[in-house]
């Protein structure tokens, strides 16, 4: 038996008002991995449970295939730039359909775990559908931080909640501040 031979990706970074993105882009020009520097050791970790045994073979690349310039359009104010951008994962078949259901959440809008579940036919699955939102590869491009609690809170963002409620602002939503901590009554 020959191992399989590596996924070959393309690697670029892209500065952001929040903080510098990689961007991995397959040979066909679909987006494999789009992640924060700071978060790169958890981004290594997913690639390999999505790109499969035969490793990953990363070559660095300038905007490979126009992708990083959408990314930076998005962030220069352009919010639709990256809505048709391809992507292509790895993942169990309820992963996939968990992403393929977050990039159907318009800009500019949120939707709950539980909403979430329940568009997917699986209302139970709340706990499923955040373990399959919190391993997404593809961040902000699959739109992850469109999803909240179903008391409108700010829940977790791999790339920290702070990112999280600039990306949502920077998108038109308004997201309240959270409030501020009381001393408790000793």
């Amino acid at each position: 038996m020959s191992a399989a031979a590596p996924l070959r990706l393309r690697l670029d970074r892209a500065p952001t008002p929040i903080g510098e993105l990689v961007v991995l882009v397959d040979d066909e020009g679909r987006l494999r991995a789009v992640d924060w520097t700071d978060c790169e050791a958890r981004l290594h970790r997913l690639l390999r449970l999505h790109c499969g045994d035969g490793g990953l073979a990363l070559e660095p690349a300038r905007d490979p295939a126009g992708r990083t310039s959408a990314l930076r359009a998005y962030f220069a104010g352009e919010r639709a730039a990256i809505d048709e951008l391809p992507v292509e994962t790895g993942g169990t078949p309820f992963q996939r359909a968990v992403w393929r259901a977050l990039r159907e959440i318009p800009c500019g809008e949120t939707v709950s775990y539980s909403a979430l579940a329940a568009r997917l036919g699986r209302p139970t699955a709340v706990r499923a559908v955040g373990l399959a939102n919190g391993s997404n590869p593809v961040g902000v491009v699959v739109p992850c931080h469109r999803v909240i609690g179903a008391d409108g809170a700010l829940t977790g963002y791999g790339g920290g909640i702070e990112r999280k409620r600039w990306l949502l602002a920077h998108e038109g939503v308004s997201v309240a501040e959270p409030a501020p901590l009381r001393p408790s009554a000793a």
